[in-house]
């Protein structure tokens, strides 16, 4: 019999009817022998599939040789190697999302010691000219940033191409932000569902999605009004040994940031409505019995489980639909939070933190145009402080007879003379011209009749301003 070469792998079918193949490759750590891998399928064929594919990673993952080496080939091993167990499943998934549906489709065959500086440049030009957002060019640039530093450190590259490149300006992001008209409708509509308390949760503290169905009873102090935000739900691909799979599972995870992770303080209504919930489950688990799953969690089914994003969006349209107020994203409710807490007065930095933003420097390019309303509100407030007041005087005015009718000289307003056939009518348009006046210029002090010279047909006549 012909000798397996190292790492050549073996197919059987085994008892149970399966076809099993096994391969050589890498190092069990805890015995300092060669790992055996098994893959499994039903057919021959699929197991011979899964074999090549497997002798192909195994093969790649212990020969690097930067002269062969692929970009995309080195972006997957990278991955496995040196990110599987650093990054968020979340984060996994996404930098796996990136290198499979973006870069290994432009750069199928590129040399990773080919790659260029203008290479990156032209490949995100045209992404962006074939309408990927700024935002998910910088998220893929900070992929290939990470996996390309780690090439130089070992020598595979003697500079990060990516350093190279001009990036994107970050777009703001568009949000949506209920009226109050809109967020009174929604509150009222959301007594009438099961999981309306879940909405005017997020309304009132700004929580995302996943925060709200990973929160638990433990992070949740009643008596003191405090929730705490220590853990998410979510629905992630799975991350099976050679990282490639469709397959997706629940997740409980930490958020993915510091700030994420942090308190919030509960109003006393929404601590009423989390005590009534609680005890609504309660009451599910007495109706349940042995059935009932308590995993501890606050949002659940009637017996006890997690609630799926997914479901959960399903609730909420229901709410939406009720309310008659049109479709909006659960995560406007916490735009509206954000903005509502910023038009009564809570200062930015506060706001921040209750997000759960990584600076407050975010938190206003945000919400800017919040504040930009508000200032404008406030600053109208001051306009009586800085506006000329009028006090109630009496000026002179010197009426002179002619052949015509009258001449009318405010003394103080001497650029206001003027002629009338009826006295009573020109004193009447004198009075209006320096009511006028006064409105942008301050008042001057009214000159004695004692200091005023008039002729023998003059007469002085005091309008009252």
């Amino acid at each position: 019999m012909k000798r397996k070469s190292n790492n050549e792998g073996s197919i059987r079918q085994r008892k149970d009817g399966r076809w099993e193949a096994r391969a050589t490759g890498g190092v069990d750590f805890g015995t300092g022998e060669k790992k055996r891998i098994s893959v499994y399928g039903k057919t021959k064929a699929e197991v011979i599939k899964k074999l090549q594919a497997l002798e192909y990673q195994i093969h790649h993952m212990e020969q690097i040789d930067p002269t062969s080496t692929t970009l995309v080939e080195w972006l997957r091993y990278w991955l496995e190697t040196y990110k599987m167990h650093n990054l968020k499943q979340s984060t996994y998934v996404s930098y796996r999302g990136y290198i499979e549906k973006h870069v290994a489709i432009a750069f199928p065959f590129m040399k990773l010691k080919d790659l260029t500086a203008r290479d990156l440049q032209e490949f995100y030009n045209y992404k962006i000219a074939n309408g990927l957002s700024p935002k998910t060019i910088l998220n893929i640039h900070r992929c290939l940033h990470e996996a390309l530093k780690q090439a130089v450190l070992e020598h595979y590259l003697t500079f990060n191409p990516s350093d190279a490149v001009v990036l994107p300006k970050r777009e703001k992001p568009e949000i949506e932000i209920l009226t109050l008209e809109e967020q009174a409708k929604l509150m009222q509509a959301s007594y009438h569902h099961r999981y309306g308390i879940f909405v005017r949760l997020a309304l009132t503290t700004g929580l995302r999605l996943g925060e709200v169905l990973g929160l638990a009873w433990e992070n949740i102090d009643l008596r003191n009004g405090t929730l705490f935000v220590r853990q998410t739900l979510n629905r992630l691909e799975k991350i099976d040994y050679s990282g490639i799979g469709t397959k997706t599972e629940i997740v409980f995870q930490v958020p993915k940031t510091k700030n994420s992770i942090r308190s919030i303080p509960l109003l006393p209504f929404v601590v009423k409505w989390l005590q009534e919930w609680r005890n609504i489950q309660l009451s599910d688990k007495a109706i349940a019995g042995a059935a009932y799953q308590d995993m501890g969690l606050v949002v659940t089914n009637p017996i006890g489980g997690y609630i799926e994003p997914k479901t959960f969006k399903c609730y909420y349209n229901q709410i939406l639909s009720m309310s008659g107020i049109g479709h909006y994203t659960f995560h406007a409710l916490r735009h509206t939070f954000c903005t509502r807490a910023l038009e009564n007065g809570m200062d930015a930095k506060t706001v921040s933190a209750i997000m759960g933003h990584y600076s407050v420097a975010f938190t206003l390019d945000t919400y800017g145009h919040v504040l930009d309303s508000h200032k404008r509100e406030e600053m109208m407030k001051m306009e009586n402080m800085f506006s000329i007041p009028i006090q109630q005087q009496s000026y002179p005015v010197v009426v002179t007879p002619s052949q015509n009718g009258f001449i009318l000289t405010p003394i103080d307003f001497s650029d206001l003379t003027l002629k009338a056939d009826n006295i009573q009518y020109g004193i009447s348009c004198i009075q209006s011209e320096i009511t006028q006046k006064l409105t942008s210029s301050y008042p001057p002090s009214p000159t004695p009749t004692s200091e005023i010279n008039t002729n023998p047909t003059e007469f002085i006549v005091m309008i009252n301003i």
